[in-house]
């Protein structure tokens, strides 16, 4: 039987200057997102569009959720393999296209984590996992294109 969750938040344009949407250059990229009952998050778009550096952009949480789930399930297949994950630190890239039109996607996303397992008999199984963990992983599969993953497993 199938579950369906349901998430809400609630996105807030924050970058009104006084001059509304005159022209492209006449307001703020700036936005808040926020959830019932967790810390709101900031953001703005990717400087190359006008947006504030400073803080997170589309770009830069799609790339975050990808990586972070794949982290929560790999995490969770190692437990029930009995695989002691002891560090994890993944360096994720992703590579999006724009079109001559100002349309874009994203065409690759490479998860490049590196982990430290408590013995070198987990060593084998460890990197096997990331695949699974791919198979499993809500936000990759929601996706219309694949994410790569190059592990680096040391003990």
């Amino acid at each position: 039987m199938k579950k369906t969750h349901h998430y809400h938040n609630k996105t807030i344009w924050t970058g009104n200057t006084g001059l509304s949407t005159k022209n492209y250059r006449s307001y703020e990229r700036t936005y808040t997102i926020s959830v019932e009952g967790k810390a709101d998050l900031s953001g703005s778009s990717d400087p190359a569009f006008l947006g504030n550096p400073q803080l997170h952009n589309p770009e830069d949480l799609l790339l975050a959720s990808v990586s972070s789930c794949h982290l929560l399930w790999y995490l969770h297949l190692c437990s029930v393999h009995h695989i002691l994950v002891e560090e994890y630190t993944d360096c994720a890239e992703g590579f999006m296209e724009e079109h001559e039109n100002g349309s874009g996607r994203f065409t690759d996303i490479v998860l490049k984590p590196k982990i430290k397992v408590a013995q070198k008999d987990m060593v084998e199984k460890a990197v096997e996992l990331h695949h699974s963990a791919g198979e499993y992983c809500f936000i990759a599969n929601s996706l219309n294109f694949k994410v790569r993953h190059e592990p680096e497993i040391t003990f």
